[in-house]
């Protein structure tokens, strides 16, 4: 688990995993936080069975590059977005981060926050030598987030924009 002053992020076991799918509040009781009426997209639901719950039940994976995080309000006690890497680092040290925040806690600046600190404990990992994301070339709350933890774009298509952090040694983080 991470926590800054205001967040929890916490890292979700397979059993956490299932009961985040089944969003029937066991999750939420078991974090000790606020039911949540939560929506999961189809896209998620293919992502959990097809690439994360066989992930973080390998136990050659580092089930922290492969799990969802949720990332929680500690004053509110609310699970206000979810986080994860995309699997291990590659040869290049390279993961991919990807991120959302449920859409009542938008504009708050929870998402900024939390990709920094996972950022900087990814950093702190071995292998990692930087962190990439894409977002769709409408989504600006989602490129304000990368810009402000000093992500910088390195490729564009028509609906893409690709990001890049390097980890800067003797720094943890190279910010813009």
């Amino acid at each position: 688990m991470l926590e800054t002053d205001r967040l929890r992020i916490v890292p979700l076991t397979h059993n956490q995993l299932i009961n985040y799918l089944q969003a029937d509040g066991s999750l939420e009781e078991e974090l000790e936080v606020e039911p949540l009426k939560r929506k999961i997209s189809l896209e998620l639901i293919e992502a959990f069975e097809k690439v994360i719950l066989p992930a973080v039940g390998n136990p050659t994976c580092n089930y922290l590059f492969s799990t969802l995080w949720t990332v929680i309000d500690k004053e509110r006690k609310a699970m206000v977005g979810d986080i994860c890497f995309k699997g291990d680092a590659n040869p290049d040290g390279e993961v991919e981060i990807g991120y959302g925040t449920y859409p009542q806690f938008q504009k708050q600046g929870y998402m900024t926050e939390a990709v920094g600190t996972l950022c900087q404990w990814a950093f702190d990992q071995t292998r990692v030598a930087c962190v990439l994301a894409n977002t769709h070339s409408t989504n600006i709350a989602s490129q304000r987030i990368l810009l402000k933890n000093g992500f910088k774009p390195f490729f564009e298509t028509p609906n893409k924009v690709y990001w890049r952090l390097q980890k800067v040694e003797g720094l943890a983080v190279e910010r813009a």
